[in-house]
C-alpha cells in the first residue's frame, strides 16, 4: 500500500455515472465502454456490478427487460460472463448484428427473470478466437448458417478473411475446444442455458 493510500475513502461505482456512463437498466450502477462492435464501430458498455453489457445507445428497463423476456423465451442466450467475451472483447462472436443486449445469469435475476447455467459453445470460442485474426466478424459461422457476419468493407479484406478462416481453423478448432471445456468447467462457457 503506497503512502496516504490507507486515508483514501472508496469511491462507489455510481460516481461514474454520467453522459458517457448511462445507468445499466437491469441495477443502476454505471455503464462502462467495454468493447467496440467491428467494423461498423458501434460502442458497448457493461456493467461492473451484474455484468449486463449494452450495444449502441443508453437502454432502459422496459426494454432490457423485454429482450432479457425473449432470452428466457429461447431457453438460451451468450453468456457475457463467459471466458470467450472475456478473451474476445470487441471480437467475441456474439457482438452480432441485431443482438443489443448481452446477459449474464445475474442480469437476468435482476430484470425478474430466472438466472442461467453456463453451458459449452465451442463454435462461439472458435469464431472469437478466429476474430482476432480478420477483418470482418463472424465470417466462419457466417457461412455455417449460425451467426449473422459482419464482413469487412474491402473486397481483397473479405477474400483474405476467408482465407484466414480457412486456414486458421486446423489449429484455432483444437484451442476453442479445450479453452471452453476448461471455461464451462470453471463456469464461465460462452452460452447461458435458463433455467
Amino acid at each position: 500500500m503506497a503512502i496516504g493510500e490507507q486515508n483514501r475513502p472508496a469511491v462507489p461505482l455510481e460516481a461514474g455515472l454520467g453522459p458517457e456512463n448511462p445507468p445499466c437498466p437491469a441495477c443502476g450502477e454505471p455503464l462502462f465502454g467495454w468493447a467496440m462492435v467491428r467494423p461498423a464501430g458501434l460502442a458497448v458498455r457493461r456493467c461492473e456490478r451484474c455484468g449486463l453489457a449494452v450495444k449502441g445507445a443508453p437502454a432502459d428497463r422496459d426494454e432490457a427487460a423485454a429482450a432479457a423476456a425473449a432470452a428466457v423465451a429461447d431457453g438460451d442466450a451468450p453468456n457475457r460472463a463467459s471466458l470467450q467475451a472475456w478473451i474476445g472483447g470487441s471480437g467475441w462472436s456474439a457482438l452480432e448484428p441485431g443482438r443489443r443486449f448481452l446477459f449474464t445469469a445475474e442480469s437476468l435475476r435482476l430484470l425478474g427473470h430466472p438466472g442461467g447455467r453456463a453451458r459449452p459453445a465451442i463454435g462461439g470460442m472458435w469464431q472469437t478466437l478466429l476474430n482476432a485474426f480478420t477483418f470482418g466478424h463472424d465470417i466462419a459461422l457466417g457461412r455455417l448458417g449460425r451467426a449473422t457476419p459482419a464482413p469487412a468493407n474491402q473486397l481483397w479484406q473479405r477474400r483474405l478473411d476467408l482465407g484466414i478462416s480457412l486456414l486458421a481453423t486446423p489449429l484455432v478448432l483444437p484451442a476453442a475446444l479445450i479453452a471452453e471445456l476448461i471455461a464451462a468447467a470453471a463456469g464461465r462457457g460462452g452460452r447461458l442455458k435458463i433455467v
